[in-house]
């Protein structure tokens, strides 16, 4: 580990001997007062498109000791839509709150005193840099995944976090799913016996997008949009629909993403790294194959198979899902297996379709997962809602249950994954120093040159 020492975070996580996480998964509401406006959590919302909208600034809103004090989006038609969005929230709710103020660019809304913490929903290639100038202004922040574009930003990211002492929450709600913490706890607890291989199981990306050139809609910022990112001209599939709140087109373009690896790939990979005990590491050996899109807009990768070892000598291999292999995580043992999914949930109704398993967990043995976990086993960090315990950490200042260093992980092996795609070969990594060995080619690629000014200084 770079910068930051292992130790540091194993201390500040309470990992004791037995591998065994000891955090808090309720604070007593005592802590939150009795919700006075002094005592309430102010939010900037930055990003307020069809994840923020429908999923992350409700998640915020739910909770009365919040108060979602301004928007801010690039698109004034967004920027407008959120502010009605959280006036009619709290309007049904019943709660007294101030209109929502609304800003065109971040830097105002972090330059703002009364703002406590950050809801970061942009598209990735913003991510890392406004993180940094969120923590760098005093900000708390719940940053939507992937963490970052590159494993260089993501470094940055990360070291700028926690010399800030800010709290910080990955928005990788899985961690918050209580059949992912069951089925890791079953993992490290061995239940399964020895760990041999982890396979992850993600949707693909279809090619297409229209490529023809059209104006730049009134109201929308398109130049800084792009942000760090090369010039190119506008087209909405490169960008968001200017009706409605449908999937974007920028999540199926590699100059702001990498596509499922990245997109999805956080949420399943952060649970493998959580079942095998690996949050503050990474691979030692990484290979990958993808189909790519020869023709159209969107350039992502499509049908994928990677294949990645561990220094335990476990196996991880990530593969487009498929009707006998549905979306999720399965370990597999010396002993037996443990297979788990998100089950019927989807997060927003314009998620990928994917071949899911209606049974969240399972298992080659019932009483693998269905004997209580002993006093001796494993007891992995409870959380109950990736919001509140964003919420809750706020008040405490105690670590999240995805903190900066074990996001920044997660998206590292989901970037090695995506290189490795693009260079067909096998990959030796050092996971503590965070470089390829002996590859000049596949170093190049950790990093990618930031259109000034929107660069990270």
């Amino acid at each position: 580990m770079t910068d930051i020492s292992r130790r540091k975070f194993l201390k500040s996580t309470a990992l004791t001997g037995a591998g065994l996480i000891v955090a808090p998964s309720i604070v007593p509401s005592h802590v939150f007062g009795a919700n006075a406006p002094s005592e309430r959590i102010n939010v900037g919302a930055i990003g307020t498109g069809r994840q923020s909208q429908g999923f992350d600034m409700p998640g915020i809103m739910k909770f009365e000791q919040a108060n979602m004090l301004a928007v801010c989006d690039l698109d004034a038609h967004r920027a407008q839509d959120a502010k009605t969005l959280v006036k009619n929230y709290y309007e049904r709710r019943g709660w007294n709150r101030p209109e929502a103020i609304v800003y065109a660019d971040y830097e105002d809304l972090l330059a703002n005193k009364d703002i406590d913490a950050v809801v970061v929903c942009t598209p990735d290639h913003w991510h890392a840099k406004i993180a940094i100038d969120a923590v760098r202004a005093g900000k708390d922040i719940y940053l939507e995944k992937p963490t970052s574009l590159t494993v260089e930003e993501g470094r940055l990211m990360s070291n700028a976090v926690n010399a800030s002492g800010r709290v910080f929450q990955l928005g990788s709600q899985q961690r918050s799913g209580s059949q992912f913490r069951m089925a890791c706890e079953f993992v490290r607890s061995g239940r399964i016996g020895k760990l041999k291989l982890v396979e992850v199981r993600l949707p693909g990306d279809p090619a297409g997008g229209n490529t023809q050139e059209m104006p730049v809609p009134a109201g929308f910022n398109y130049e800084k949009w792009l942000g760090s990112t090369p010039y190119v001209y506008y087209t909405e599939d490169r960008v968001h629909p200017q009706k409605g709140y449908g999937r974007p087109g920028w999540l199926r373009c590699e100059q702001f993403g990498a596509g499922m690896i990245t997109g999805w790939g956080v949420h399943h990979f952060d649970i493998a790294h959580w079942g095998m005990g690996t949050e503050y590491s990474g691979p030692v050996e990484v290979y990958g194959e993808a189909e790519f899109a020869h023709e159209g807009l969107w350039d992502v990768h499509g049908d994928y198979h990677t294949e990645m070892r561990y220094a335990n000598d476990v196996i991880v291999r990530g593969c487009t899902d498929s009707k006998e292999k549905p979306n999720g995580i399965y370990f597999e043992g010396t002993d037996g297996w443990i297979f788990v999914c998100r089950g019927n949930y989807t997060v927003l109704p314009s998620d990928p379709q994917m071949n899911s398993s209606s049974q969240a967990l399972q298992a080659s043995r019932p009483e693998i997962i269905t004997e209580p976990l002993g006093e001796n086993e494993v007891h992995l960090y409870k959380s109950e809602d990736q919001h509140g315990n964003f919420l809750e950490c706020v008040k405490s200042r105690a670590l999240t249950v995805s903190p900066a260093e074990v996001a920044h992980r997660s998206c590292a092996v989901c970037l090695l994954q995506f290189i490795a795609m693009h260079l067909h070969r096998k990959l030796y990594w050092d996971p503590i120093k965070e470089r390829f060995i002996n590859d000049d080619e596949a170093n190049s690629m950790l990093s990618r040159p930031m259109r000034a000014p929107y660069n990270i200084s």
